[in-house]
């Protein structure tokens, strides 16, 4: 799928479309079909390319809540499902923004759910005011944020790919989404002999499942380790960077991104490893540490792997599902303006 209005983007003077796995395909993630949102079911990767059908803003809900689209794909599920009740009636003002309210609550960590459907609410607003199609005024946002995305996408990756040498050992964390995929493939198609190491991911196992089988698909060696190994494999000399993606970074530099980034951070400052962290833009709202709320999910999750028990019920355990790297243990902030310090993100308006 191509989504470019403008042929001369980033994304296409890249050949972004091109070199992206199956899982990060726009078309692949979720999309508005036939009064209905379909959205790619993550969990059934890589043994099964399989889909979820909503055909209301609560199923849609549900499914965020269920895992079955995670990293970038909750925002763009979410964003579709308005298309659900757009032309539902007359004054569908009313009935969007409790959308927006149940599904800015199935992530409250990942804020660019909330900015995004914020985004597409003002553009059903203006619509209204001028008598147009709420339908087609959400669609048409979408796509105009979505090639933004993608046209950032390259420009971050091509970024980072600069700063990737030859014979390179890359340990990543979790699924760090088409940024770092494309850093790789960048890497790769610029004659560059590169190996990724992928933690499994515990409890759902996206790097396992979703991280290496992409790494994999685009012709990258990758080796799938457990979450316990990436100090181990540092102390062989075989990691040179560390890279992954972020849920959202505080403007004074703070990364927050998959339960298990801190701790290898703190490795990787311990074996001179830089770790480099891709941002997916800038949320005021988030100036420091203390403005994020780290999600807690249900801790039977971790009693279970892959929905079979591990342990008895009666076992306390936490599951919070974000951790906060300072940004003393990041090397830089892969942005719109290239690399920069995570003490300088306060300087850029945008990321």
């Amino acid at each position: 799928m191509r989504i470019s209005i403008n042929n001369n983007s980033p994304a296409d003077r890249e050949g972004v479309y091109d070199l992206l796995p199956f899982l990060l395909n726009p078309f692949n993630i979720a999309r508005f079909e036939a009064g209905k949102v379909i959205i790619g079911d993550r969990r059934a990767y890589p043994f099964a390319r399989t889909f979820v059908t909503c055909e209301t803003v609560d199923e849609v809900a549900s499914a965020i809540k269920d895992m079955v689209t995670q990293g970038g794909g909750p925002w763009l599920a979410a964003v579709n499902a308005l298309r659900i009740v757009a032309n539902s009636q007359t004054d569908p003002m009313p009935a969007l923004k409790r959308a927006r309210d149940v599904l800015v609550a199935t992530r409250p960590t990942n804020t660019a759910i909330r900015l995004r459907l914020d985004e597409v609410l003002a553009a059903a607003n203006t619509a209204i005011k001028e008598n147009k199609s709420v339908d087609d005024a959400i669609a048409s946002s979408i796509t105009q944020t979505l090639q933004g995305i993608y046209d950032d996408y390259a420009i971050r990756a091509r970024a980072m790919a600069d700063l990737i040498e030859d014979g390179d050992g890359i340990l990543t964390n979790c699924f760090a989404e088409a940024g770092f995929i494309l850093a790789l493939a960048f890497a790769a198609r610029d004659g560059k002999k590169i190996s990724a190491y992928t933690p499994e991911t515990r409890p759902y196992l996206q790097g396992a499942k979703l991280t290496a089988p992409s790494i994999h698909e685009i012709g990258v060696d990758v080796n799938l380790i457990t979450d316990n190994m990436p100090a181990h494999i540092m102390s062989e000399g075989k990691i040179q960077k560390y890279i992954t993606a972020a849920d959202l970074i505080t403007v004074d530099g703070h990364v927050v991104n998959k339960i298990g980034t801190f701790q290898n951070a703190i490795s990787a400052h311990a074996h001179d490893i830089p770790f480099f962290a891709f941002a997916w833009g800038r949320d005021d709202s988030k100036i420091q540490r203390a403005d994020i709320e780290i999600e807690e999910r249900d801790p039977k999750e971790i009693r279970l792997a892959l929905g079979t028990p591990t342990t008895i019920d009666s076992i306390n355990a936490r599951y919070p599902t974000f951790d906060i790297t300072p940004p003393k243990y990041v090397a830089g902030v892969v942005t719109i303006h290239g690399v920069v310090s995570p003490y300088t993100l306060r300087n850029f308006s945008v990321w």
